[in-house]
């Protein structure tokens, strides 16, 4: 129910509702910004969109991929990026404001969650974003050969990525996608003794040259369970400026090559 129903006031603004096919999704207004806003899907915060700011990147493991788009290529070059999983948009609209004329398609299963979404924080006009619903690895195979720049992984069920998103058959066909010298930035969790995050390292390095991996220090150091970004390419990737960004970030980040 694209809709949504209110449910609750946070000063001038009200909490939104809506069933969704993943379960009851949740609009919570921000204090502390006029116009942002938190999505939560069964009550698990998914991502934050500032709908004045759509550069603002508030949740960590968002800044770490917003650095992916930032390095990627150099700075306001257009990009062609897939988004398997697609939540609030915020990586799409942080793309679509930092790089404007990119081309990004949007995968994601959830059609009740992209209309209450769209319904509820539109996007800005001139956007070129389109959303393809579907399950992720029919959409990314539909897409042609050396498309894209970029290719971001966000894409959770009960707090883990689908199996079927973790296999070498899968990364091999991230790399057919990807444009020489792409990245693919995907968003993991994991817990101690990061036995799925060492998996996932040893798979995508089945197929790509070059690995990253950017994270809390408490969480490489498997002292809690947290989120992870592993970016992967065909190419060097920017080691010491990623090391940088994620040092300075408002909750600082480690990167390991």
């Amino acid at each position: 129910m694209a809709s949504g129903r209110r449910t609750r006031t946070r000063g001038a603004r009200e909490t939104v509702t809506a069933d969704v096919i993943g379960g009851t999704a949740e609009l919570r207004p921000d204090p502390d910004r006029p116009r942002a806003w938190t999505l939560l899907v069964d009550g698990a915060p998914q991502s934050h969109v500032d709908l004045d700011d759509p550069e603002y990147l508030q949740f960590e493991y968002q800044r770490r991929l917003g650095h992916a788009v930032d390095l990627v290529q150099p700075a306001g070059r257009p990009l062609h990026v897939l988004h398997l999983g697609g939540g609030a948009l915020t990586l799409a609209r942080y793309v679509a404001a930092t790089r404007s004329r990119s081309v990004q398609q949007v995968a994601e299963i959830d059609s009740e969650l992209v209309a209450f979404v769209r319904s509820r924080l539109p996007l800005a006009d001139g956007v070129r974003i389109r959303v393809r619903g579907g399950d992720a690895r029919a959409v990314l195979g539909k897409v042609p050969d050396d498309w894209a720049d970029l290719i971001v992984g966000d894409v959770f069920r009960v707090a883990r990525t689908p199996a079927h998103l973790t296999s070498v058959e899968f990364a091999g066909e991230v790399r057919r996608v990807l444009r020489a010298g792409g990245y693919y930035a995907a968003n993991l969790a994991d817990g101690p003794p990061l036995t799925y995050l060492r998996g996932q390292i040893a798979t995508l390095r089945e197929v790509f040259p070059e690995l990253c991996l950017t994270a809390d220090p408490a969480v490489l150091r498997g002292k809690r369970f947290g989120n992870a970004v592993l970016i992967a390419s065909d190419r060097e990737l920017p080691v010491r400026e990623l090391t940088r960004r994620a040092a300075t970030d408002p909750h600082p980040g480690r990167v390991l090559a």
